[in-house]
């Protein structure tokens, strides 16, 4: 009995050793599931408010710096009615641009393209939203205005990659661009390096095949995300709650070779 119980530990400790998680994954744009919750923009009378970074806070549209309510990667924001059909929002933290969107209207009126280049990383990413509208906005504001809701995100390639390693003491992950964290199955928060947000982590060991990520920034919960790898270990889905908005999203990654 001592013997075959040496046998059993040995065997988990190989399992662990090989995780299921363990190698380079790539998020599958085709399988990213969108909040069923709207947004809502509004661009009228030279004002832009909903729209980036701005989120409810009014700004002029007037292609100038304002000051907005200081967040992790950016303080102010400026905004621009480029023509009819598209406007464009730039945010920047200490006079650094962290992230530029050019919001398009399709010519019928019912689709929104949403070009973000996000440059909080090494390296720009960039994520394109398509968006159907809900509501049209007030009379008389920009084709921008009403409510949308998003139904497919495509993000570029050096935005999609990540390195997992899983062991019987952590769990750890790393982007090509820079972003990288180690934290240890303990509850406790880890910080993700490189990151100008400074996001903090907590992993949860739920099983082998199954992991549990809270994301914690400026002492609040962000976001809490469950990992789960497929029986055959090709692909990771993911289900994610943004405990900002109340929002809830899916997605799956598939395993690199």
């Amino acid at each position: 009995m001592r013997g075959l119980l040496i046998l059993v530990i040995l065997w988990a400790g190989t399992s662990f050793a090989q995780s299921p998680f363990d190698g380079t994954w790539m998020i599958d744009s085709d399988s990213m599931t969108m909040p069923e919750k709207p947004v809502v923009y509004l661009v009228a009378k030279e004002m832009i408010r909903g729209v980036g970074c701005a989120g409810n806070v009014e700004i002029k549209a007037d292609g100038n710096d304002h000051d907005i309510p200081k967040g992790s990667y950016w303080d102010t924001a400026s905004a621009r009615i480029v023509d009819g059909s598209t406007v464009e929002i730039i945010c920047k933290k200490a006079g650094k641009p962290m992230y530029t969107e050019t919001d398009t209207v399709s010519p019928d009126g019912n689709m929104l393209t949403q070009m973000v280049k996000d440059t909080t990383e090494a390296e720009a990413v960039t994520i394109e939203t398509l968006s159907r509208r809900v509501e049209k906005g007030p009379d008389g504001a920009h084709a921008v205005s009403g409510s949308w809701r998003a139904y497919k995100v495509k993000r570029s390639k050096n935005g999609s990659v990540i390195k997992y390693k899983c062991t019987v003491d952590g769990f750890s992950a790393e982007t090509p661009l820079g972003e990288k964290f180690d934290a240890k199955f303990d509850g406790k928060f880890y910080p993700v390096e490189d990151d100008p947000g400074h996001t903090m982590v907590s992993l949860k060991l739920i099983n082998a095949n199954t992991v549990e990520q809270t994301g914690k920034r400026d002492g609040k919960i962000i976001s809490v995300m469950r990992l789960t790898v497929s029986p055959d270990g090709k692909s990771i889905h993911g289900v994610r709650e943004n405990k900002e908005d109340n929002t809830s999203g899916s997605f799956d990654m598939r395993k690199q070779p």
